[in-house]
């Protein structure tokens, strides 16, 4: 068993719960978490015998084009994405920051993390 991940995604897009948000857009980061096993990419040096980063990220990135309320939302449709393509990983976490959220006072980001395992039934 082993480890991918992708840190440090950022996209520009349209995530909000107030209309206001959805109109104007902002910067959002995206940590992703694989768990599956490496060992016959290890072995074999093989890329067809592991997930392809860049597929990785354009399901992530086509995710972030669609408007969301919540984070929490946002988060969900990106695991589903990754479990739905990808039937041999095991585990996904999935972190979404909202840059400078409109609360009213200082604040970095916002963030959500959701994990999701495999059932034995999928």
């Amino acid at each position: 068993m082993g480890q991918i991940a992708l840190e440090g995604m950022e996209f520009f897009a349209f995530h909000g719960y107030y209309d206001e948000e959805q109109k104007i857009g902002n910067k959002y980061g995206v940590d992703l978490y694989i768990r599956t096993d490496l060992h016959a990419a290890g072995a074999s040096d093989d890329l067809a015998r592991t997930i392809n980063y860049e597929v990785l990220y354009r399901l992530v990135a086509e995710e972030m084009l669609a408007p969301a309320r919540l984070l929490e939302h946002l988060g969900y449709r990106v695991i589903d994405r990754i479990l739905a393509r990808f039937p041999h990983i095991h585990a996904v976490k999935v972190s979404v920051s909202k840059f400078n959220p409109p609360l009213g006072g200082i604040c970095t980001r916002a963030r959500v993390t959701l994990k999701r395992k495999r059932t034995s039934a999928t």
